[in-house]
């Protein structure tokens, strides 16, 4: 059936606030994940609510409680999520980091006791629309063996980056995760009852698999095979290491409502350009910016997932029956 997005909005804010998730929170988290939904990452909209709705019921991710803040350095805003959901904490990094960054050129945020942080393109898409450079990384309950092992010791471990480009328009977003797909389509496909494509994961012996259920009891593979799995054990370090949240491998899962709270970590970089790049750098991004988008067939990363919130905006919602049907009996 299709929605609007209003209607979409209320309809996930109001099954979050009937499972012990304040207004303010339910509230972000609808946000979040409706706009991830316009933006065609239904793994990670309309199909997470169910998983966040249980994980609140049981306390498994504390729906009641506000992230906090300290400034330990001028340049760096250590954010504590509280074993709440991570939008909320993303909510209070934007009301601080734009302008300690403009102030010093850089700024840091460290978020840690953390829960999913959904997608992250659309979090460094608010930080370029105010100007700023940015990159974030975030950890992940383990997916995906070290190279050449079998045990599970790192999430799927995503990366994103944006960056105003001036006059060439929307900015420029870079969003992906570091095994070669993220683990919300097969979670996607287990409850659509679906098979997964092959090369997506491996079964608990380490065998290609194309059965969802086995990929989620197994290990993702990487993106670029030795490189991405170095790529998301650096994730790991920025996200969790360096912000003091629990390691991928020590995490519950962010898919049921078993175990303790993830406590995961996710850290964000915003750069101003300014001051990096002197006067004149917007017309400098600007200009490669055009020159990528002019040749044929070629679209600057970002602009699919905004076009399709447009679109969204305009003519409504696809939700699935099934999916719809789980919401409404929450």
């Amino acid at each position: 059936m299709k929605i609007s997005v209003n209607d979409a909005l209320a309809l996930v804010r109001d099954a979050l606030m009937r499972c012990n998730v304040t207004a303010q929170n339910a509230a972000s988290v609808a946000t979040a994940l409706v706009a991830a939904e316009a933006s065609g990452q239904g793994g990670h909209g309309f199909r997470r609510v169910p998983a966040y709705c249980a994980q609140a019921k049981v306390g498994k991710v504390d729906g009641m409680t506000s992230p906090v803040f300290e400034k330990p350095v001028p340049g760096v805003l250590r954010i504590d999520a509280r074993h709440g959901f991570a939008y909320p904490a993303l909510d209070l990094m934007m009301d601080h980091l734009p302008d300690m960054a403009r102030r010093q050129g850089i700024a840091v945020t460290a978020i840690h006791r953390s829960h999913h942080a959904g997608v992250m393109g659309l979090t460094v898409e608010r930080l370029a629309e105010q100007g700023l450079a940015a990159m974030m990384f975030a950890n992940a309950p383990a997916a995906m063996a070290a190279w050449g092992g079998r045990r599970p010791m790192f999430g799927t471990n995503p990366i994103a980056f944006g960056v105003p480009v001036g006059d060439a328009g929307d900015p420029i977003i870079i969003d992906l995760a570091l095994s070669k797909v993220a683990r919300g389509k097969i979670m996607a496909a287990k409850q659509k009852g679906v098979e997964i494509p092959e090369g997506w994961a491996l079964d608990v012996d380490g065998k290609p698999t194309t059965d969802a259920q086995k990929a989620l009891d197994g290990t993702m593979i990487p993106a670029g095979g030795v490189k991405g799995a170095a790529l998301a054990m650096m994730v790991e370090l920025l996200a969790a290491g360096l912000t003091g949240a629990q390691f991928g491998h020590q995490s519950s899962s962010l898919f049921d409502d078993k175990g303790a709270p993830p406590a995961l970590g996710q850290m964000i970089i915003a750069i101003d350009p300014a001051a990096t790049g002197g006067t004149g750098v917007m017309d400098h991004l600007a200009y490669l910016a055009n020159e990528i988008a002019a040749e044929e067939d070629v679209r600057l990363p970002g602009r699919r997932g905004k076009q399709a919130r447009a679109l969204a905006e305009a003519d409504g919602l696809e939700i699935d029956d099934d999916i719809m049907s789980v919401i409404d009996k929450i």
